[in-house]
Order: C-alpha cells, then sequence, then structure tokens
C-alpha cells in the first residue's frame, strides 16, 4: 500500500498543509514592476542619500562623475547634455576583472542607461543582482548631474 494512502493520514495533512504554506510564501515573495513615474520638477536640491534628484542641469555638454568605489570595483559615469536633457549615458568604469562581473554589467549597465535616459535623473530603480554596481551607477550620476548645475 502507499505511504500516503489512509493509514497515515496525518501525514498526508501536514505535507499538505507545508505545500500551502510554500505556495503563500512564493506568492507573496513576488512583487510587480513598476514603471517610474515621472519626475516633478522643483526647485529644491537634495543628496544622493535621499534618493530625490538635483535641479535639472542647465547646460549642454559632457560631464563625468565622480569615481565610486564599490565592493566588486569602481563605477564612473559619463553624461552628455543637450538643452538640460540627458541625451546619453555612459559607464566609463565598471567592474569588468572576471567572467562573472562582465557577465553582470553585460545586462545591468544598458538597464541602468535606460533608466538613466528615461527618468531624466540618478532616481533611478536598481537592477536585482548587480546591486554594487547599480548603487555606483547611481551616485555617480547624481555626481555627474551636480557637477553640470553650477
Amino acid at each position: 500500500m502507499h505511504p500516503l494512502r489512509k493509514n497515515r493520514p496525518l501525514r498526508r495533512i501536514v505535507l499538505a498543509g507545508a505545500a500551502t504554506v510554500s505556495t503563500m510564501v512564493l506568492l507573496l515573495s513576488l512583487k510587480p514592476h513598476t514603471t517610474p513615474a515621472p519626475e516633478p520638477t522643483s526647485a529644491t536640491s537634495s543628496t544622493v542619500s535621499s534618493g530625490s534628484t538635483a535641479p535639472a542641469p542647465t547646460r549642454s555638454g559632457t560631464v563625468t562623475g565622480d569615481t565610486v568605489q564599490t565592493r566588486w570595483g569602481p563605477v564612473r559615469v559619463r553624461v552628455t547634455l543637450q538643452g538640460g536633457k540627458f541625451t546619453d549615458v555612459n559607464a566609463v568604469d565598471y567592474p569588468q576583472g572576471n567572467p562573472r562581473d562582465q557577465e553582470i554589467n553585460s545586462y545591468a549597465l544598458p538597464q541602468l542607461r535606460r533608466e538613466a535616459l528615461a527618468a531624466q535623473s540618478a532616481d533611478i530603480d536598481m537592477v536585482s543582482g548587480a546591486t554594487y554596481t547599480s548603487d555606483g551607477y547611481r551616485r555617480s550620476l547624481q555626481s555627474a548631474l551636480d557637477s553640470a548645475a553650477l
């Protein structure tokens, strides 16, 4: 006779309960991806630590942000501005010392670039699996925007 048949109903109850709890935990841990809302324009400046944006840059040209040291290596971003709008954002320096760094950054950097161009600010979402690179990218981008606003 099969071990989960009528002679052991308690085992069947425990396994069904554990499966239900596991399923609920997995469902509740999922988070839907939300697109960033358009940033309201304001004249107040703030810092990177608060996650807010700086005032819109008013000049055109190329500005390179500070080099931010992360756990896996330096990250530095260069922003091209045209009339106060981002026209291009590129990572100049980023971790690439081993194949895993190269793999992570091959998918993270294009996502971070798209986020920055869409948000027109340093208030961008981090890329899952590339937390350190995302943080360094955001901080370097904010420093470039701060120096462009001067």
